[in-house]
């Protein structure tokens, strides 16, 4: 069949005088997000009576699972009127989550200033200023060892000077683990019959790990849920200290932190991580980013002291092409190497 050329259909689709039926077309690349697949890393992880489980988050079109979580807020937030339709959004951002902020924004008609710092991956800022948001880079670090304190401190500037703005503030919204835990962790509910014994996940804001494991504690007893935290992070009440992967630790303590509900806590530095990518990518061709390097090593510390029979899921929240100038860097791991033999 031949479609006369016509009028461009609207978002919502559709062709003058023929109805194809049901099709599976979506309205907007955020309609992609979710449903990520499950892998065995059974490569990575041959130990007998042990299995490994990696939720391929950095699969969804914004290439992280920050896209959930954004879509989450912005689409509630339209929806209850607590982002009016003419609001310009402000938020502070290591980099994957202002692509998620600034792909709703766009496709929502919002103006959208994303706070960042000279850890964010120039791919990421590109990206968001393509898709219509003002960037602004701060650049004096906090004194706890990053720049999360210097960027909300731009975010209230950015908030008393322009009108009609809204603060997402991830550290405290409660849209950021629930977009997880039904999202990420309904996923994992539904498919796995068998229920994991461990989840393992990176950690900043603290949603996404708290989302999943909220939601899988419902249907998994025992659940040992550990976290990946970056040496240099304050989140469990350590020093702070250098940090250069983004998107991994905080230098405050985030509003949604709950301690009580995470079991364990591995430690990992960037080099540990950036060697845990090149890693993964030779045993199991998967091209991920730094806070899935500190993910999969945070998993090799559980596995090498469980007791089988064990099943372990592992969210891998990023992709890689993000960080060409980091963790697939030989230079930048070469000083990341010297950093953690100085240490």
């Amino acid at each position: 069949m031949t479609l006369a050329r016509g009028p461009r259909p609207g978002p919502t689709g559709g062709l003058p005088g023929l109805d194809p039926g049901p099709e599976p077309i979506l309205d907007s690349v955020q309609g992609a997000v979710g449903a990520t697949p499950l892998v065995e890393l059974g490569r990575m992880f041959p130990r007998p009576g042990v299995q490994v489980l990696a939720k391929l988050e950095l699969m969804n079109p914004g290439g992280s699972m920050k896209d959930r979580s954004a879509r989450f807020i912005v689409d509630r937030g339209l929806a209850d009127g607590s982002i009016p339709p003419s609001s310009h959004l402000v938020e502070s951002s290591s980099g994957n989550f202002g692509v998620a902020v600034a792909t709703a924004a766009r496709l929502h008609g919002l103006g959208f200033t994303c706070v960042v710092d000279p850890h964010a991956s120039p791919a990421n800022v590109a990206i968001m200023r393509g898709l219509g948001a003002q960037v602004e880079i701060v650049d004096e670090p906090d004194l706890a060892g990053g720049y999360l304190h210097t960027r909300l401190a731009r975010v209230h500037e950015v908030l008393a000077t322009t009108p009609d703005t809204v603060w997402i503030n991830q550290y405290a919204n409660d849209g950021n683990w629930l977009a997880h835990y039904h999202g990420t962790g309904a996923e994992l509910a539904d498919a796995l019959t068998v229920p994991p014994t461990h989840l393992v996940g990176a950690v900043s804001t603290c949603g996404s790990l708290l989302g999943c494991a909220r939601r899988l504690r419902e249907v998994c007893d025992p659940l040992e849920v550990v976290a990946a935290d970056a040496v240099g992070s304050v989140i469990f009440g350590g020093p702070g200290g250098r940090r250069e992967l983004p998107g991994l630790g905080s230098s405050r303590v985030p509003e949604l932190h709950s301690p009580a509900e995470i079991d364990r806590v591995v430690a990992v530095d960037d080099a540990t991580a950036a060697e845990a990518c090149r890693e993964l990518l030779a045993t199991e061709a998967i091209f991920a980013g730094g806070s899935t390097g500190a993910v999969v090593a945070a998993v090799r510390r559980v596995v090498a002291d469980i007791t089988p029979p064990a099943r372990v899921v592992a969210i891998f929240p990023d992709r890689g092409d993000r960080y060409l100038d980091r963790v697939w860097d030989d230079a930048w791991l070469d000083r990341a190497r010297a950093r953690r033999g100085s240490s």
